[in-house]
């Protein structure tokens, strides 16, 4: 209690307790605090298997006809994490339920998630317009943040925190001190021809 020269500790009675944190910015947090954790643990983004049995089970209890295949094609688009695969999941619903009497297969998956634009990888429109600028119109970079959200209507912080870490994740994105910059991965997946590079990528 209090400041300075006149501070004061004053010890409290507590019973036991455990206390659980969790966080996505562990390095903001202070060093003496983080050592009094007696077990850190990273939890990563969930395998397609895993991803697919939570389709299946969501869809359950959502009463949505998906077969197996439907599930599998869903969950490969979902990013690794369940709140995106259970979001897809209601879309492509909605895209069944008019066009393919309710039921999902793998063929009503594809379709419905190709008309949302949301590629084999789970990359969505903002993700391809970001990739796309930087492949396309600056050559692969480097090419600055502000310039990217700039070039495509975006808010530069919610492009640095929403969609560069998934693409960089995959390998197609390298942030240097002078910007942001395209992978020859990148190149391979949008097929954009670089001088000296031919697209070759397998899905």
């Amino acid at each position: 209690m209090g400041t300075g020269p006149g501070a004061r500790t004053h010890s409290i009675p507590i019973p036991h307790f455990t206390a659980i944190g969790a966080t996505t910015r562990a390095g903001l947090i202070s060093g003496p605090l983080r050592s009094r954790f007696g077990l850190i643990l990273r939890l990563n983004h969930y395998e397609m298997g895993d991803l697919k049995t939570i389709v299946l089970r969501s869809a359950r209890l959502l009463g949505i006809e998906v077969d197996e295949t439907g599930a599998e094609e869903i969950a490969r688009r979902g990013r690794g994490t369940p709140r995106i695969a259970n979001r897809l999941l209601r879309r492509v619903r909605d895209y069944a339920q008019v066009r393919a009497d309710g039921h999902i297969t793998r063929e009503v998956a594809q379709a419905a998630l190709d008309m949302l634009e949301v590629d084999p990888y789970g990359l969505d429109e903002i993700d391809q317009k970001v990739m796309r600028t930087i492949l396309e119109k600056y050559s692969g970079g480097p090419v600055g943040l502000n310039t990217i959200a700039a070039s495509i209507g975006e808010d530069a912080n919610t492009i640095e925190e929403v969609y560069e870490p998934y693409l960089m994740q995959l390998g197609f994105l390298d942030r240097t001190p002078r910007g942001r910059v395209g992978t020859q991965r990148a190149f391979a997946y949008f097929q954009v021809q670089r001088r000296g590079f031919t697209p070759s990528l397998d899905l």
